[in-house]
């Protein structure tokens, strides 16, 4: 088949469709990933065809508005900053999909590219396979990731009612883009007020999700078709090699930890870079900090630290004794196949979900927001997850679990049985 996969968002997004795309790859299919120009080199380092979105994500997470709403953690403020930024996003996503999608078989899109690879298939006349890396399709099992946690009623029918409300958060913060991406670009008429999520292009098509039943058990309730595949793990390109002063930091005693942020932006760096030294401090560890977008600078950094603008998460996590991040969905399930603890700060959308889920699993520490966090705090909780010899074993265990499991390999058995279906 002629696959395009649609995958806006930060790096922590696209990674696991390039993981996805050269698995098919693998399998004899022709694979396009549409993503955001910043990601060109990133996506043909790994040998996917790549077509660009003429927009820069990275100039969106790092503006001060959104550094300020990042910070603050208030996820309907996010959510209409975003929507303020999504008419651009939406109209040149509509053009590079468009382009990419012509003389294709099918479309594959999760969480950020879902709306408007909708409107390209049904523009095109294409079946779209939904594939996510956190749960969307409506249960009773749990509350969606976007709501704070939710009493449970009984039978879980207000679980299943968190989903739709989430699903209309995301839809009509973008329905005004999306209805502008139809008109300009698509020559579509609007979706329906109330969102596409009965579309015929998503009729008889799989649903994917790309993460361990082991760290988010599959719902009795879903059907037959909504596949809980394991992980789309992206290992680094072949010419990828670490850089000799990072290794031999790495090999000196005692191991560090890792912190970093990955695309959180943040409005004063200097100050969050005395927080995480500060917090060191206390907990006397070495540590491995990434830069990232979040612009973490110190100028001093003392011989106990490391900085990396950028460095493979499955290659650097298993070196270390604990990952302290933001909680995103990348992230944290690298940490988790490391089988090392994680400390998670989450600062808003998903990152709060998979902070409660590493506490629950019991292979890390209550999360902290962002908004909470002091260098106390933190190096209280880094404290616990290097030397809990409990959260240690387990995450440790839950690590062999998801390292045995091959999620690329069974996403693409489902998406193969399209063709010879």
């Amino acid at each position: 088949m002629r696959i395009a996969i649609v995958a806006p968002g930060s790096r922590g997004d696209v990674e696991p469709y390039i993981a996805l795309g050269k698995g098919l790859k693998q399998a004899g299919h022709v694979v396009r990933l549409v993503t955001h120009q910043d990601f060109e080199e990133f996506v043909r380092s790994h040998g996917v065809e790549f077509w660009p979105v003429e927009v820069s994500v990275q100039d969106i997470a790092q503006g001060q508005d959104m550094r300020a709403l990042l910070e603050g953690g208030n996820f309907l403020a996010i959510l209409s900053q975003m929507g303020k930024d999504a008419q651009r996003g939406a109209l040149a996503g509509a053009k590079g999909g468009l382009a990419a999608c012509r003389g294709m078989d099918l479309v594959i899109a999760g969480i950020g590219g879902v709306f408007i690879g909708i409107a390209i298939a049904e523009k095109l006349g294409l079946p779209l396979v939904q594939a996510y890396y956190i749960p969307f399709t409506p249960t009773r099992a749990y509350p969606s990731f976007l709501l704070p946690q939710m009493p449970l009623w009984p039978g879980g029918a207000l679980n299943r009612l968190s989903y739709r409300i989430a699903q209309q958060m995301m839809w009509q913060g973008f329905r005004s883009a999306d209805k502008l991406a139809r008109k300009r670009v698509l020559d579509l008429p609007p979706a329906p007020f109330l969102g596409p999520f009965n579309a015929d292009c998503l009729q008889r098509t799989p649903i994917l999700y790309g993460y361990s039943p082991s760290v988010i058990p599959r719902p009795p309730d879903w059907d037959e078709n909504t596949h809980v595949t394991g992980y789309w793990f992206l290992h680094p390109a072949d010419d990828w090699s670490p850089p000799p002063a990072l290794l031999a930091f790495l090999q000196a005693d005692p191991p560090p930890i890792y912190v970093g942020f990955g695309s959180m932006s943040s409005r004063n760096a200097e100050q969050t870079a005395d927080l995480i030294l500060q917090a060191l401090e206390r907990a006397k560890q070495r540590a491995v900090i990434l830069s990232g977008w979040g612009g973490l600078r110190k100028a001093d950094l003392p011989d106990s630290v490391f900085m990396v603008e950028s460095v493979p998460f499955s290659w650097l996590f298993p070196r270390v004794a604990a990952v302290v991040h933001h909680g995103g969905a990348g992230t944290t399930s690298a940490g988790l196949r490391a089988g090392v603890p994680s400390v998670v700060i989450p600062f808003f959308g998903d990152q709060p979900f998979w902070g409660r889920r590493v506490a629950a699993l019991g292979v890390g520490p209550e999360p902290i927001p962002r908004r909470k966090l002091t260098a106390e705090r933190l190096a209280q909780a880094i404290q616990q997850a290097v030397t809990d010899p409990m959260m240690r074993q387990q995450a440790a265990d839950l690590g062999v679990k998801i390292r045995a499991e091959d999620g690329i390999a069974r996403a693409v058995d489902v998406i193969g049985k399209l063709n010879r279906g």
